[in-house]
């Protein structure tokens, strides 16, 4: 089994020559990832004010007992946008772990010690990211490193293999991140995904939603805090966020839209299709603490005349809305709203039964311009699912369901 050590070790580490006299203490060390991916290639070695640079090939020796080098031939250190150093680019970085389905924060790093030629060389083998790493950074440099490994084996290790990590070159901020399989992401619960994207600075959170296919994008934002979704809306240009707003529910891109700025909002409505943006400019119309600001334009609504039949046919039709879908609506030949059918209900009638002869109770509504306080109440005490909305003439303007309760509620 190869010999391990830590990068937390090897900080402060004693640097000899090849006399054996001591020329620094190592103040980092660097991956050339172009070069080498896990390979460390460069040990910078601090003795002062200049800090010395020491290439992988020039070490002969790298253990606990400090580092012997085969070369004296050092070059002052000079910045190098490929190198990754890992004390600046990589510790306390975050990274996304798919498979945990959170964010977590690199704290250490493993590697291994092989020989090359005669020579010792280190490969990152893990990322570190539990609490074996943060109790060996505490009491690095209060005891001897020998000491630390001992007490250390009492706590579980808790590491992410280098080969499933993915270098960012470009932005030295944001240096390393899972190699994401975007795939498994978009097919995580929204409200997993939420969890992480709210951990994640604004860069990265808009870096993720990007990535996403519009429809699972919409459905994550959906489920981040309302101030966080307008943020990473903005972040975007306007075409891809008109493309994720468009798979929003009306009612919650209506919501996003109308906490932007005005120059903003008019920018992804413009991006828009025809008919999403229709909806979602006459839901803006609506004051927010109303009924009309609250509902959903996308429901279910058949003529009196229907039949069970056609109400099955019309609920497979919408096959977006099966999730929240438990009423159909009945309207006269004018849009009025003359009746609610429990979708439940039309599994226990014969095909040519008519709708209408599965209304049963008193039909229960608001008005548009009805208060959210109003709606809340009827809620609670109908123990509904689903309230329609209708305008001033009785005509069927959309629907409140009760997750929409449960948003308001929960913004309180």
């Amino acid at each position: 089994m190869a010999e391990l050590l830590y990068f937390t070790e090897i900080l402060g580490l004693k640097v000899y020559d090849t006399k054996g006299r001591r020329i620094g203490r190592i103040q980092d060390a660097a991956l050339v990832p172009l070069i080498d991916p896990v390979r460390v290639d460069r040990y910078l070695v601090g003795g002062g004010w200049a800090w010395l640079s020491v290439r992988h090939d020039q070490i002969q020796s790298i253990s606990l007992d400090g580092v012997r080098l085969r070369e004296v031939f050092l070059t002052p250190y000079q910045e190098d946008e490929y190198m990754l150093r890992i004390a600046r680019d990589l510790l306390d970085q975050q990274i996304i772990d798919v498979t945990g389905r959170k964010v977590v924060r690199v704290t250490d790093v493993t590697f291994e010690v092989v020989k090359a030629d005669g020579q010792d060389v280190l490969r990152v083998l893990e990322v570190d990211v539990g609490v074996r790493s943060i109790f060996r950074r505490i009491l690095q440099g209060w005891l001897p490193r020998r000491w630390i490994r001992w007490l250390q084996v009492a706590i579980p290790p808790n590491s992410i293999r280098w080969e499933v990590c993915n270098i960012v070159e470009p932005d030295p901020q944001r240096r390393l991140r899972l190699n994401i399989d975007y795939q498994r992401l978009e097919g995580m619960h929204p409200a997993d995904l939420a969890d992480i994207v709210e951990e994640l600075s604004p860069e990265e959170r808009s870096s993720v939603i990007e990535t996403l296919n519009s429809e699972v994008a919409a459905d994550t934002l959906s489920e981040v805090d309302p101030r966080m979704q307008v943020s990473i809306l903005e972040s975007l240009d306007a075409e891809r966020a008109a493309d994720i707003v468009e798979e929003m529910a009306p009612d919650e891109a209506a919501d996003a839209l109308a906490e932007m700025g005005e120059e903003t909002s008019e920018e992804i409505l413009e991006e828009m299709d025809a008919e999403p943006k229709t909806e979602v400019r006459e839901l803006l119309e609506y004051e927010e603490d109303t009924a009309g600001g609250l509902m959903n334009t996308e429901y279910v609504a058949l003529g009196e005349k229907a039949t069970v039949e056609e109400g099955t046919a019309a609920a497979r039709a919408s096959e977006d809305l099966l999730e929240t879908l438990n009423t159909l609506f009945l309207i006269d030949d004018q849009g009025r709203l003359t009746g609610a059918v429990p979708l439940g209900r039309l599994f226990l009638a014969e095909p040519g039964t008519p709708l209408r002869k599965l209304v049963t109770g008193t039909l229960i509504k608001v008005s548009v311009e009805e208060q959210q306080d109003r709606v809340t109440e009827l809620f609670d005490k109908y123990n509904i699912l689903t309230l329609p909305v209708v305008e001033e003439d009785g005509k069927l303007a959309g629907v409140i369901t009760a997750d929409d309760v449960i948003s308001v509620l929960r913004n309180r």
